[in-house]
């Protein structure tokens, strides 16, 4: 579903990301994880084409990603940052629908479409007029969520969505998030810092650090064959409270 081909990516002197190859696997869920700076963001950025690789190439699909495609292929991508992203002066609703209105889908269409996004999501239909100044933040996450599910893309990217919440708005949007992905079975990447955050919702967990893709595989391969003295150490620094189900 996703290729990284040898992707790289520098800013004059800094190496963001260095050479990288990775395949991310349709219907499952890749977790990204690092420390800040390790590019992680950087890669997610370059599937959505939000970063162009200064060498290599990313595959959606069957296409590689090119400024003559790109904008067409970000119709197959739902992207959810902190605080979902949601433009101040336009309602949940209007957030929500803005890109289904924009490509002129049928009214009907887009009110089914958000009623049934709704339902998902758990949010009731009466707080979609509200702007996002009158929303909570795991409000505004969830109608972030649903404008990025708004077009049903078979791929969902989502850069630290949770970082910013509380520890209890996280928790409950964690098993939202986990009974979405189990249920809609979407091919999904999601960036985050946080190794039981990487737990809970990965199926495969790719390590990085510097620019560099450290190690991938299961929680059980990170936890008991690391591939390197980085990888057993930031396993120890965050294994507390990691759920033994896991893995």
């Amino acid at each position: 579903m996703i290729a990284l081909e040898n992707v790289s990516k520098t800013y004059g002197a800094h190496i963001a990301l260095s050479p990288t190859t990775l395949a991310v696997a349709q219907g499952r869920t890749t977790v990204l994880i690092g420390p800040s700076g390790c590019g992680k963001s950087t890669l997610l950025r370059m599937i959505v084409g939000l970063v162009r690789p200064d060498a290599g190439r990313v595959v959606i699909g069957d296409e590689a990603l090119r400024a003559d495609n790109v904008e067409r292929l970000r119709h197959r991508i739902g992207y959810v940052i902190q605080e979902g992203g949601l433009f101040p002066h336009l309602s949940a609703e209007d957030n929500v629908a803005l890109l289904a209105r924009f490509l002129r889908r049928e009214p009907v269409w887009i009110a089914e479409r958000l009623r049934v996004l709704a339902d998902l999501m758990r949010i009731p239909a009466a707080l979609l007029a509200r702007f996002p100044r009158d929303l909570s933040g795991g409000q505004r996450q969830r109608v972030g969520i649903m404008r990025a599910l708004m077009l049903d893309p078979p791929v969902l990217l989502f850069d630290e969505p949770l970082s910013a919440l509380d520890p209890v708005t996280r928790f409950e949007l964690q098993d939202e998030l986990k009974r979405i992905f189990a249920g809609l079975a979407k091919t999904v990447v999601l960036v985050t810092h946080d190794m039981n955050e990487a737990a809970h919702f990965g199926d495969v967990i790719v390590m990085m650090r510097d620019g560099l893709l450290v190690q991938q595989g299961t929680l059980r391969d990170l936890l008991d064959r690391p591939a390197a003295p980085y990888v057993r150490d930031f396993m120890r620094a965050q294994r507390v409270g990691m759920p033994e189900q896991h893995g």
